[in-house]
C-alpha cells in the first residue's frame, strides 16, 4: 500500500480557494517546478498572512506568488504590499480573462491556466537581510516536512 494516496482530496483545497484560484495554483506550481524551484501553496506566515504560493528556488532566493483570479479579487486586496518582507521577488498570477494592466508594475507577472504558466514579467529583486532569509527558508522546511508526515499517516493504516 502506498504512503500517499495520489487521488484523495487536497487538504490545501480546503473551500477557500475558487476553482479559478486553483486553475491559477495549478499552473503556477507547473511553471516553478520547470524552473527547478521547491514551492508550497498556502504557507502562513510569521506576520499571520497567508502566501498563496511561496518558492525555493535553486540559488537560495525566495518567491512569493500571490494569485488573483479575477478585477474584483484584486481591488479588494490591499494586504499584498505586507509579502515583500518574505520574499526576494513578488509576483502576481492570474488567468488569461483578467487584464495585466490592473498588476503594480513594480512585481512580476505570470499568466497561467490549470495547465501551465508563463512568467511574462521578471520582478525586480529585493533581497532578504539574512536573518529574515533564514526565519523563512526554516518555516518551509518545517511546514513541508509536517504536510508530507500528515500526508503519509493518512494514507497509512496502522495494524491493531
Amino acid at each position: 500500500m502506498p504512503l500517499i494516496d495520489l487521488h484523495a482530496r487536497n487538504p490545501l483545497e480546503d473551500g477557500r480557494q475558487s476553482a479559478r484560484a486553483l486553475r491559477i495554483r495549478r499552473g503556477v506550481q507547473a511553471l516553478l517546478s520547470e524552473l527547478g524551484a521547491s514551492h508550497l501553496p498556502e504557507l502562513t506566515l510569521a506576520s499571520g498572512r497567508r502566501a498563496d504560493i511561496i518558492a525555493l528556488n535553486r540559488d537560495g532566493s525566495i518567491w512569493i506568488v500571490e494569485i488573483k483570479s479575477s478585477i474584483e479579487d484584486m481591488r479588494a486586496d490591499g494586504k499584498w504590499p505586507d509579502y515583500r518582507e518574505y520574499c526576494d521577488r513578488l509576483f502576481f498570477a492570474t488567468l488569461e480573462d483578467v487584464p495585466a494592466e490592473i498588476f503594480p508594475a513594480d512585481c512580476g507577472f505570470i499568466r497561467a491556466d490549470a495547465h501551465g504558466a508563463a512568467l511574462l514579467r521578471e520582478a525586480p529583486e529585493h533581497r532578504l537581510a539574512p536573518a529574515r532569509r533564514k526565519a523563512v527558508t526554516l518555516r518551509i522546511a518545517q511546514s513541508a516536512a509536517h504536510r508530507l508526515y500528515a500526508a503519509e499517516l493518512a494514507g497509512v493504516d496502522l495494524p491493531e
